[in-house]
């Protein structure tokens, strides 16, 4: 690792929220003591914000420079969810400019911020998402209507929606974003547009350690554009059937360190993003320099992901000594034509995974679904080079699975196949061993791949 990561660092100097008028009662909303301790915090230098142990109930805050949010051992922050502390904003969500409400917990060009301690920071997010029908028992189900009537037949089973308002806005659909008007014709379906839990724009030397950041109405941690950030020995978690409930999404950031944190959520555990297609890549700002390692992921879709939006690059990244247990993937690299974009640099090893349902690894150009009636999306119809993604120089060694449906998948792009990936030292047991298209220069040594039709040793440079 050739990068430094800096640490906020702070004053010794305590402000408790119950001496700002914090109470831990039920249905008392925190808001404004917690806000006002964090501010009057910042103003005077720096230092720690207290939670104390008890149950806190918040609107919306915003964390500060030089400020220190310390949850004790049995603090729990939930938050509430009321339209008029949620306001639509906008704000940029999976790679592209969108409307979303408001952030439980959001920074703006921050610097030297932390949360700490092992509390306990809930988002709420049973009241904002929908679920698929599929992912529910049918106690489960019964439960949900019991809690909102409003349900939505698909081809996938159905869509359960937890308020009216949800329900009608999926029907009405976003308006058009060119609309001056847009956000408040949005409004009136606020809790359509889910907030990340925890929002983090441009901000530098961040720490998030120890805590439990859980029920989240979308993604759980969406650090974008940040510096020097550090997640370290915290608890990221979700129910499996939390819509967008993915873990950490890492998106344009540099130096950073994902270490000793374990992620049980509704959609894929450590992501790493840098926008979406044309509209990102006016903007400078790839993923780089980021070492994740003795890290956790328990039944997300994927263990350690890259995509499918990495517009601005990706490079420059050590993932090492982690376990992924039940993942629907264990090691996932997804883009698609019109994302553009190179993803290189990567360097994967000590990696055990258990129980994995699809894919042990894969690398695929075709992610987004495509048009049943053309066969094709409408970033598929774009023919320039500029449009097309790269996945390259990307290294894989001392990785083991103990089952999968798939073993190796690489699905590139005949304008440009994937190229260049190194498998040393892997050990995996599937019902398929290898599937290649359009892929160059894969090089595989000691590769050994155990299916119902036998082992295969595989050690030579592979083309499909």
């Amino acid at each position: 690792m050739n990068f430094k990561i800096e640490l906020p660092e702070f004053k010794s100097v305590e402000y408790n929220i119950m001496d700002f008028g914090a109470k831990s009662q039920l249905k008392y909303n925190n808001r404004i003591a917690i806000q006002k301790a964090i501010d009057t915090c910042s103003q005077n230098g720096g230092g720690r914000v207290v939670i104390p142990n008890g149950y806190f109930l918040s609107g919306p805050i915003e964390l500060k420079s030089n400020v220190n949010l310390h949850l004790e051992d049995n603090a729990f922050l939930q938050f509430t969810k009321l339209k008029e502390e949620y306001p639509l904003i906008w704000t940029d969500y999976e790679g592209q400019k969108r409307i979303r409400a408001v952030s439980p917990i959001s920074a703006n060009h921050q610097t030297n911020l932390a949360i700490t301690g092992h509390g306990v920071i809930d988002g709420n997010g049973v009241l904002w998402r929908g679920i698929k029908r599929f992912k529910l028992t049918e106690k489960e189900f019964q439960r949900c209507l019991k809690k909102s009537p409003f349900f939505q037949e698909t081809q996938e089973g159905g869509i359960w929606y937890p308020t009216q308002t949800v329900y009608e806005g999926v029907q009405v659909g976003e308006p058009d974003y060119n609309d001056p008007n847009a956000l408040e014709l949005a409004s009136k379906y606020y809790d359509l547009y889910r907030p990340v839990l925890l929002s983090l724009k441009h901000c530098d030397k961040v720490l998030i350690e120890d805590v439990t950041i859980q029920n989240s109405p979308a993604w759980n941690i969406h650090p974008w554009f940040c510096t020097n950030f550090t997640l370290k020995n915290a608890k990221v978690r979700n129910k499996f059937s939390a819509q967008n409930g993915d873990g950490l999404d890492l998106e344009s950031c540099k130096n950073c360190e994902i270490v000793g944190t374990i992620f049980e959520v509704g959609d894929d555990g450590i992501c790493i993003k840098s926008g979406k297609n044309k509209e990102a890549r006016e903007i400078d700002g790839p993923c780089e320099n980021v070492w994740i390692h003795d890290c956790k992921v328990f039944d997300a879709h994927g263990g350690f992901v890259i995509g499918s939006e990495m517009s601005r690059g990706v490079r420059n990244f050590i993932v090492e000594d982690c376990t992924f247990i039940g993942t629907d993937i264990g090691i996932r690299f997804k883009s698609a034509i019109g994302r553009g974009g190179v993803v290189e640099n990567i360097t994967i090893r000590n990696i055990q995974m258990a129980n994995i349902i699809e894919e042990a690894f894969i690398f695929t150009m075709g992610y987004v679904l495509r048009n049943l009636e053309t066969d094709k999306t409408d970033e598929m119809q774009s023919t320039l080079q500029e449009d097309i993604p790269e996945f390259k120089n990307i290294y894989m060694e001392n990785i083991c699975c103990e089952s999968a449906k798939v073993g190796i998948k690489i699905d590139g792009l005949e304008a440009l196949p994937i190229h260049h990936l190194y498998f040393k030292d892997i050990e995996i047991q599937a019902e398929e061993d290898i599937i290649l298209h359009h892929a160059e220069h894969i090089v595989m040594e000691n590769v050994f791949i155990e299916t119902p039709k036998g082992i295969k040793n595989i050690h030579e440079v592979l083309k499909g």
